[in-house]
């Protein structure tokens, strides 16, 4: 395997199990190495009340800067929760220090952070929460503001309507 230059200090993504980024931040910092997990507050619907969560911008993924020597490559690997660094065949890539150096500033900034799926006109979703929970539909638009247009196939004839874009979520096949 292809290593960049070993005495070179970079920032390297880290794939992480499916929620296991906050267990893989504490084993990277306890070995010493340096990592970020950037984190945005994000509104989630409880059945009885809404509560704010500091949830990672990019689910699965750790970044973490070191000299990629073998030894310190084995020691991220071993770490719990890590599946890979991200990479090609050549090996892990690193990330550039002015990306990571942006979204360092945009996490302090305190600014309110929109990420999430986008749709794609025709695509099929399903209403997760209100009164069309459960229906199927086809995305129309993005009307902005965190409101999406649906159509729904309604008594054999079709019908738009307007829902909160956290609302629905893409049909998986």
């Amino acid at each position: 395997m292809q290593y960049p230059n070993p005495s070179t200090n970079l920032w390297y993504t880290v794939h992480t199990r499916s929620r296991f980024e906050n267990v893989v931040l504490d084993q990277l910092t306890k070995k010493s190495f340096q990592a970020f997990l950037p984190k945005m507050k994000k509104p989630s619907k409880r059945k009885d009340r809404r509560v704010i969560l500091d949830v990672p911008i990019f689910p699965g993924y750790v970044f973490v800067k070191t000299p990629l020597k073998p030894n310190n490559h084995l020691a991220i690997l071993k770490s719990t929760g890590v599946v890979r660094l991200l990479g090609n065949s050549a090996g892990p890539l690193p990330v550039p220090e002015e990306s990571l150096e942006s979204l360092r500033i945009m996490v302090s900034a305190g600014e309110e952070i929109f990420t999430g799926p986008t749709f794609t006109k025709g695509e099929m979703v399903v209403v997760t929460h209100g009164p069309f929970e459960g229906m199927t539909g086809v995305f129309h638009k993005d009307l902005g503001q965190g409101r999406v247009v649906v159509n729904m196939e309604l008594l054999g004839q079709s019908a738009a309507v307007h829902i909160a874009d956290t609302d629905i979520e893409k049909v998986v096949a």
